[in-house]
Order: C-alpha cells, then structure tokens, then sequence
C-alpha cells in the first residue's frame, strides 16, 4: 500500500505541474478564440442541423453567436442545459462530443432521448431553427496530456460522451502517448453511439488504444466483443495492476457506476470520493 501512496503523491505532483505548463501555453490552438460559454448566465444557441443515429438518440449541432467563436470548453468537462417544462425550470448536463479545436463557430451533442425525459425529450422535439438555453463549462476534470501513463475506462450507453471526447484528443496531439484503455457496454448492438468513431480512432492509435464492446443481448451468433456487464475478472484482465501509473474512468448508468467502484477497491484502487476530483484515482464523471 505504501507503493500506491507513493504513486498517488507523485501523480499529483506532475499533475498540477502539467496543469501549470500546459495552461501557460494557451492549451492547443485556441489562443485567441473567443469563448462563447458563460459559468455565470445561460446563453441562447441555434440548432441547425440534426442527424438521426439510432431509433432515439441523434447528434445535434448548435451555432455559436459568431462562426469565429469556439464554446470554450475544457476536454472532459460538460455544459449544462436548461429550459422551461410545465412551468418549471429543468435542467441536466451533457457532454459535447466536439472539441473546441475542430468544431469552430459550432459545437455538437450525442442526445438519447427518452418519452418521459424532461430534457431529452425536449432537445429530441427540437425543430431546426430554434434555441437552446446553455452555461458552464462544469466539472471537475479537465485533461491534460501525458499525466497518467494509462487510462482505464468504463462506459455505458450515453456515458461514452466524455470518453470519446478525451480519446479525440489524445489522438490529435502527437506528443501525447497516454494508453486507453475502454470497456464500453449497451443493451444491444444498435445501441452502440458513434461506434465508428471510436473504431477509427483506434486505427489512428493501433498501439495506445484498445476497446472490448459488451452487448446484455448480444442478436447474432457472431458477435465478436464480450457478452454480459463489465465484472470484476473483466477488468482484472483489461486493465493494468492498480500499483501502476493508471486513473479509471467511469461514466453510465447508476447501477453499472456502482458495481465498478465496487469492483476498483477489490482491485486495489482506493474507494471513489462521493464527488470526484481531477486528481483522484478513481474518477466518475
């Protein structure tokens, strides 16, 4: 234990030194793009372009005030949106799958909507053309290259958000030789989110990132990934020993969220925090 205390201590050393550096820098090409996202107030967005990926999840782009403008929003965090339903205000918070770096004058979101969601419902109801109030940048993860020397990553269903967005960017710094990683379960194979994506990142990164897609009902016999939830011996044989230089990530459903940190301490990981911080080892988004 004494070795992982170490570990720890050293992690957040080089952590915040990097935070430091890297923030020094301007972070990567964005120096003098202006910010459209406010901590402080909701601002108004337009939707104009929808694109159906599933029965009911589909990928939304929103414009900013001015095509120059990027959201300004750190790799790893999440907005929050809000709007009005039954006279009452609702809000929720969703992690945009563009990077500020690639998507300049608009930004997009991966939304599965639900009947009885308040504002999933609400965005899947959207017409092109109208608005969407929304703050931040939220969250308390931020990454920054190079820190940990692995990412041990754990997603379900919409939850890929986050992670998707950190394996982008990962892919387009070449400097950045942080392994992945990913075990990424659903319900069924159409349930999958931008599964292409993630598999054309793997192609850019054959040596830094690996990914086990898991299915509850697997529909043919020749399903290649795995079968079933994401168990202890699973991510005892997927991921490295807890005494390395390794920080999980978790984000999906409740249930799935529960039984990985459950399954973390058993791996020698320390007990998750009840509201993470960027410096833990056991992160849940």
């Amino acid at each position: 234990m004494d070795g992982i205390k170490i570990l720890a201590t050293f992690s957040v050393i080089v952590l915040f030194y990097k935070l430091f550096t890297y923030s020094k820098k301007g972070g990567v090409s964005q120096k003098e793009a202006v910010k459209a996202l406010l901590k402080t107030e909701f601002r108004e967005f337009e939707l104009v372009e929808k694109e159906q990926l599933t029965h009911n999840t589909a990928k939304y782009k929103f414009k900013l005030a001015d095509e120059s403008h990027v959201l300004g929003l750190p790799i790893g965090q999440h907005i929050t949106v809000k709007t009005i339903i039954g006279g009452k205000p609702v809000s929720r918070s969703y992690t945009p799958t563009s990077l500020d770096e690639e998507c300049v004058g608009f930004f997009e979101l991966l939304v599965k909507s639900y009947p009885e969601g308040n504002i999933s419902k609400h965005i899947g109801d959207m017409k092109i053309g109208e608005k969407i109030n929304i703050s931040g940048p939220r969250g308390f993860y931020e990454y920054v290259p190079n820190v940990h020397k692995h990412l041990a990553m754990v997603a379900g269903g919409t939850g890929i958000t986050p992670m998707f967005q950190i394996m982008k960017a990962i892919a387009r710094d070449p400097s950045d030789k942080t392994r992945v990683t990913l075990l990424y379960g659903n319900v069924l194979e159409e349930d999958i989110l931008l599964k292409q994506e993630l598999d054309d990142l793997v192609k850019q990164r054959p040596d830094q990132f690996k990914i086990t897609y898991l299915l509850d009902k697997p529909e043919r016999d020749d399903w290649e990934g795995g079968v079933g939830y994401v168990t202890l011996d699973l991510m005892k044989e997927s991921f490295p020993s807890a005494e390395e230089d390794v920080q999980l990530l978790v984000c999906g459903p409740p249930g799935m969220v529960s039984s990985v940190k459950r399954n973390a301490v058993a791996l020698g990981f320390p007990r998750a925090k009840p509201v993470s911080k960027m410096e833990d080892r056991v992160f849940v988004f």
